[in-house]
């Protein structure tokens, strides 16, 4: 990924809060010489530097895993950005995103119980706080039918890329514009992405 020095994030803590926080990321491997992507619910263990998640026993993709480096994109917030919010004129359009890329050769989980772990805890993760909550409490031949459709793999974390284009490479007045008109927008990405604009703004001097 293409990281001016400006919109680079490197804070460890930073880069796995941002993951948890947009969990539903994209797998792209190499299949028989051609990309693959797939969409998936990832558990980020930072304690261990791995990422978690399973994919159907259908897609091919998991195929690949035999120690070839794959990419999982992680997407966060992101907005179209007017020059029409600009003091600083001329200027043109641009894009604000934020995007973590996770790069490691992912390794199958073939034990039972490590599946199910994966999946109770992938579960209990999405359902927490709703109402009601609900949990894995199938029954035993129902479930394991169910975890022989799938594959379940972790990926150890070889190399990670964080990158937040805030528009850091603006005046300030240009981004307290551009702030003001995304937090007014009724799209919610537009408020999202102004929100994490505002908590990033470096601190007046």
């Amino acid at each position: 990924m293409y990281i001016p020095a400006s919109f680079s994030e490197t804070d460890a803590v930073t880069l796995y809060q941002f993951m948890r926080g947009n969990n539903f990321a994209t797998l792209i491997t190499s299949v028989d010489g051609q990309l693959a992507a797939t969409h998936l619910p990832f558990l980020v263990d930072a304690e261990n530097g791995l990422l978690r998640a399973h994919l159907a026993r259908a897609n091919p993709q998991w195929k690949c895993f035999d120690g070839r480096e794959v990419l999982v994109i992680f997407q966060g917030p992101h907005a179209y950005i007017s020059p029409t919010w600009y003091e600083v004129l001329p200027s043109v359009p641009t894009w604000n995103y934020t995007a973590v890329h996770v790069y490691g050769a992912p390794r199958i989980i073939d034990d039972e119980a490590a599946m199910h772990s994966l999946l109770d805890t992938l579960v209990e993760q999405h359902e927490h706080g709703r109402t009601p909550e609900w949990r894995m409490d199938v029954p035993d031949d129902y479930l394991h039918k169910m975890m022989q459709g799938i594959v379940a793999f972790d990926l150890p974390i070889a190399r990670v890329e964080g990158k937040f284009k805030l528009s850091q490479n603006r005046s300030a007045v240009d981004v307290d514009g551009v702030i003001t008109a995304l937090a007014h927008s009724p799209l919610e990405l537009d408020r999202a992405t102004a929100t994490l604009m505002e908590q990033r703004r470096e601190p007046a001097a």
